[in-house]
């Protein structure tokens, strides 16, 4: 359980993070750049992955093209939406992401469908509603629209990323060698990108990328091992990596950031609980 508390304070200290330096005036795709780099030496000492054997021929180069250029995309999502919405919103958003991957999973892999994942999958949808809903404000409508957009996009991306992951595992690529050609595919792109924009490098942003590249990989990291020592109860991790993530991102957003919880955002809140614990439930 040591594991699953571990990887959920990571992946909130991600947000806060992301959120705080943008506070600050850090630019984010900098950041993210170098959060790559340094996840891609930590992925290959940490999963040695067996990179020279690669088939240039049968290896899926769309999909890792794809996941390259879709990841540093949603991160960069990730950062304007806990600018714009909040961290409590943005992580109910992205934990959510998983009721349409199993929606996606199917409708494109056939996977069977009881009624609690059934039940689960409403409960979720509901409770991303609520949060969009308590977002629309007629103050500063302009920021409200941008938060409602991002928030979106998060719960979307981060489906489209789990279910590109899926597609790229289901084809044999193993998961050591995909996650490290991920990496390395965004950090170059990333960075490809910035030098196209002319972009003024500063120390600062490399910095605070490297730290948020340890932090992020170290999220993965040790929710990747949960599951490889809880392989039997695979439910507990998902359910706790994913409810402590929630409980995690209000205490912060609440006590740290100063947001507010209004009643339809609490709403949401306890649907989407509920509606992990259902999914949790029906593996």
């Amino acid at each position: 359980m040591e594991l699953i508390f571990s990887a959920a304070l990571c992946s909130v200290l991600v947000s806060m993070l992301l959120k705080w330096t943008k506070q600050k005036g850090f630019d984010a795709l900098q950041m993210i750049a170098w959060n790559y780099a340094i996840a891609s030496v930590l992925s290959y000492i940490w999963f040695k992955p067996d990179l020279a054997h690669i088939s240039i021929s049968n290896t899926p180069w769309w999909l890792i093209l794809g996941l390259g250029v879709v990841l540093p995309s949603i991160f960069l999502c990730l950062a304007k939406s806990l600018h714009s919405a909040g961290i409590l919103k943005t992580e109910i958003a992205q934990r959510l992401s998983v009721v349409l991957s199993l929606l996606a999973a199917y409708f494109l892999f056939q996977e069977q469908f009881n009624q609690l994942k059934m039940l689960g999958i409403g409960l979720g949808i509901v409770a991303v509603l609520c949060i969009v809903l308590s977002q629309s404000s007629p103050s500063n409508s302009s920021l409200n629209q941008k938060g409602i957009l991002y928030l979106l996009s998060v719960w979307v991306g981060y489906a489209l990323v789990d279910v590109l992951l899926k597609y790229t595992t289901s084809l044999g690529l193993q998961f050591p060698v995909t996650l490290t050609l991920m990496f390395i595919c965004s950090f170059l792109l990333s960075v490809g990108y910035l030098l196209i924009r002319k972009t003024q490098w500063k120390l600062q942003n490399c910095i605070a990328g490297l730290v948020l590249g340890i932090i992020n990989f170290a999220n993965i990291a040790l929710y990747v091992k949960a599951h490889i020592l809880l392989k039997d109860s695979p439910a507990i991790v998902f359910a706790g990596m994913n409810i402590l993530v929630v409980l995690f991102g209000v205490i912060a957003g609440l006590l740290i950031f100063k947001e507010k919880l209004k009643v339809i955002t609490a709403l949401g809140l306890v649907l989407g609980l509920a509606g992990v614990v259902c999914l949790a439930l029906a593996i």
